[in-house]
């Protein structure tokens, strides 16, 4: 399970929405306080809804169409988280003064995306190699 590369990626997109949103925030505010995820309720269901996406998908190893498919569910996932950070930055740094900066946990979407498409190349990699292998059988 682990020798895989594409286990690698799915832990290191699980270390990405697990640790770090709890690390760097998504807005700096200008009373100097930071704006973490946990202080949205749907940010912090959408990020866990991510890492459980990303626990199952290493999880499911041996079924590698499923694990395909919970890839693309949570890159699907992480847009939308995306979306809704890039929503609410253009929202509140235009209409009002208590935002200062935007914060680097708004590009860990980003991040997570990337990696759950590396790891949805090496899965289908390796899922072509299976079907190979299995012609000349």
């Amino acid at each position: 399970m682990i020798q895989r590369i594409q286990t690698i990626y799915l832990l290191l997109a699980l270390v990405v929405t697990l640790v770090l949103p709890f690390i760097f925030p998504l807005w700096v505010l200008k009373n100097g306080k930071d704006f973490f995820f946990m202080f949205d309720q749907t940010y912090v269901v959408l990020f866990g809804l991510s890492t459980t996406l990303s626990l199952l998908s290493i999880i499911s190893f041996k079924k590698r169409q499923n694990q395909f498919v919970l890839g693309r569910l949570n890159m699907i996932l992480n847009l939308i988280l995306l979306g809704l950070f890039v929503y609410r930055s253009l929202n509140l740094s235009g209409g009002t003064t208590t935002v200062s900066e935007k914060g680097i946990g708004m590009f860990l979407p980003i991040l997570a995306i990337v990696l759950l498409v590396l790891a949805n190349k090496a899965i289908k990699k390796d899922e072509d190699l299976v079907k190979s292998v299995d012609r000349l059988r």
